[in-house]
């Protein structure tokens, strides 16, 4: 976040987006920089959607904020398969319709809510269902070039922000009202990385931080790393003499320490 931002922060109604928005007006009290906040929800008009919590809790709070209505619901039930979730298509509606609106208002960053743990949960997701290594940044520029989005909790473990929201006592709004939840691929990962959390502690520290210390010459991507320069590039140091002298020495010394 940078001095005379306007920043959109994306609220749900679940923990998540709920910790998000509060921690960033904590922020903003105290921060050295000035920049404005304003709170956006994406009515998509969702069976049994309780459309009075979040604007009383906004104007509860004093929170500047925007209630966006969208019936992109019955889109998503015309447009997903019978026997399919409509998450893909719901999200993919719920993008377009968020980041078109940040720049009706002028928004330069939009805050998403996805902590640590959705992001290696979307890393598996993409790993055992796409067939390619990614996940979610925290800082990420559009597809479309016009959104700067960012991810302030993508460092935070879940279960901290669990915590975080009980303290709180958000209003949270659960989040299966369109009854398409069961049997979610991201569901099963989400069990999975919970197991691993239970019987080895330190193993999601560990993924996360693998995602910080990728090595593109040791994968096999070859818009990453130039695998056909390796040849030419080990003909060029051992006719370089100094450069020989030093990989010689090397060898010397290993031996010599053995």
């Amino acid at each position: 976040i940078e001095d005379g931002d306007k920043v959109m922060v994306c609220v749900s109604g679940g923990k998540d987006s709920y910790t998000l928005l509060d921690i960033l007006l904590q922020f903003k009290r105290i921060a050295p920089i000035n920049f404005d906040i304003v709170a956006v929800n994406l009515d998509q008009k969702q069976p049994g959607f309780p459309e009075d919590v979040l604007p009383r809790y906004m104007e509860e709070n004093n929170i500047p904020y925007y209630i966006l209505e969208k019936d992109t619901y019955s889109i998503t039930k015309r447009l997903t398969p019978e026997g399919k979730t409509y998450c893909a298509v719901c999200s993919r509606l719920r993008r377009g319709s968020l980041y078109g609106f940040a720049q009706e208002i002028g928004a330069t960053k939009v805050a998403l809510g996805h902590h640590r743990d959705d992001i290696i949960a979307t890393f598996f997701l993409n790993l055992f269902h796409g067939g390619s290594l990614k996940a979610m940044p925290p800082k990420l520029l559009s597809s479309d070039k016009k959104n700067i989005l960012i991810r302030p909790l993508a460092y935070v473990e879940e279960k901290d922000i669990i915590k975080y929201a009980e303290l709180r006592k958000f209003p949270i709004i659960p989040c299966n009202l369109c009854g398409s939840q069961e049997n979610l691929q991201r569901a099963m990962i989400n069990e999975m990385l919970r197991e691993w959390d239970k019987q080895y502690p330190k193993r999601l520290h560990s993924i996360f931080g693998a995602l910080q210390n990728v090595s593109p010459s040791q994968l096999a991507d070859r818009d990453l790393f130039d695998f056909e320069v390796l040849d030419s590039q080990r003909e060029l140091d051992f006719k370089d003499p100094e450069e020989l002298k030093k990989r010689l020495d090397v060898v010397n010394l290993s031996f010599a320490a053995e």
